[in-house]
C-alpha cells in the first residue's frame, strides 16, 4: 500500500517512522506542517491540497498522527484546535481511503471509577476533549469504515512530554511536587505506532473505535516515581500532591483509564505493561 502519515514531526509521527522500516512492503508518505528531513510539507486543513496529494501519490491509507494538543492553550483558542482536530478529519476523510484516526481520553468526563469501554457516553470537559470528539464524529460520518484509536497519557523519546519534564526537573530540583490524585496508564508512543502496524497488517479490515494504552494503572506520582528510579535520579525528592495544589488552568481527569479488551480480542494481541515500556524508553534516552 501507499500510507500517508500526517503529523510526521510528533511523538506518534516519529515513532510510526522509525517503525516503518520493519514493514517495508508499503510505501510511506511522511507529512507534517513543518519541513523536516524526509518529509512533506501538508496542511491537512486544506481539502484541495490533500486532495490533490492523494492523487498525485496514489494513497491507499491515512494514518492521522496529526493533533493540536496542548490542553491549556485549546480553552484560549479553541477555533485552531477544532480546525486541526475536526475539520481536518472531514478533509482527510473524504478521500475514498481508508483512515486509521488517534484520539484521546479526553472525550471522557475523568470521573469514572472503572476503565471506560468504547461504548460508554462521552462527556468531554475540556475545549481539548470537545475538539477531538468532534473530529471523531465527523470523520466518521464522511469514513464510516475508519479506525479510531483513543489513546492517554502519551510519552517518546521524541519531542516535549511529561517523561523528558521529569527527568529536566529531576536532575535541577532538590524536590517536587507531583499530583497523585490522577490515575491513568502511561502510554509509550512506540507502542501505539506497534498498535497502529497491528491493525495495517490485519488480514480483514476492522473499522471501528478502540481503545489502546499500555496495560496497567498508577498515577502522575506513581509515573514520576519510576521514570527517576530508572533515570537513575536520586538526589530530588517527590512529593504527591493534590490535583487543587497544583491548580491547573483547565481540569484534568481525575480517572483515565481505559478498557483494552476490544482491542485485544479483535486483533489477538497481548499489550506491554506500562512500566516495561517506560523502561525500554529510558533505556534509548
Amino acid at each position: 500500500m501507499n500510507i500517508l502519515i500526517t503529523g510526521s514531526n510528533g511523538q506518534l509521527g516519529n515513532e510510526m517512522r522509525v517503525l516503518s522500516k520493519q514493514h517495508p512492503n508499503h510505501r510511506y508518505f511522511f507529512a507534517d506542517v513543518v519541513e523536516a528531513e524526509n518529509v512533506y510539507i501538508l496542511d491537512i486543513t486544506d481539502s484541495k491540497v490533500v486532495s490533490n496529494f492523494v492523487a498525485a501519490n496514489a494513497i491507499d491509507l491515512i494514518v492521522n498522527c496529526a493533533a493540536y494538543t496542548n490542553v491549556d492553550k485549546a480553552e484560549e483558542d479553541e477555533a485552531t484546535a477544532l480546525k486541526i482536530n475536526a475539520e481536518a478529519l472531514t478533509v482527510l476523510g473524504g478521500q475514498g481511503v481508508r483512515v486509521i484516526h488517534v484520539s484521546t481520553d479526553y472525550v471522557f468526563s475523568g470521573d469514572e471509577h472503572v476503565p471506560c469501554r468504547e461504548t460508554d457516553p462521552v462527556a468531554p470537559r475540556t475545549a481539548y476533549g470537545r475538539t477531538k470528539y468532534e473530529g471523531e464524529k465527523r470523520l466518521l460520518a464522511v469514513c464510516p469504515d475508519a479506525v479510531i484509536l483513543r489513546t492517554a497519557w502519551l510519552y517518546s523519546t521524541y519531542g516535549n512530554n511529561f517523561v523528558k519534564t521529569m527527568i529536566r526537573l529531576g536532575q535541577e530540583k532538590e524536590s517536587l511536587g507531583v499530583v497523585f490524585d490522577q490515575i491513568g496508564t502511561p502510554t509509550y508512543a512506540a507502542d501505539l505506532a506497534w498498535a497502529i502496524f497491528t491493525v495495517i497488517e490485519s488480514p480483514v479490515w476492522r473499522p471501528g473505535i478502540y481503545h489502546f494504552t499500555n496495560e496497567g494503572v498508577c498515577s502522575w506520582y506513581d509515573f514520576t516515581i519510576a521514570i527517576h528510579e530508572l533515570a537513575g535520579i536520586k538526589k530530588c525528592k517527590v512529593r504527591p500532591i493534590l490535583s487543587e495544589e497544583y491548580q491547573y488552568k483547565t481540569p484534568r481527569p481525575h480517572y483515565s483509564v481505559l478498557d483494552k479488551t476490544k482491542f485485544k480480542k479483535t486483533f489477538g494481541v497481548e499489550i506491554p505493561y506500562w512500566l516495561d515500556g517506560l523502561k525500554r524508553c529510558i533505556a534509548k534516552l
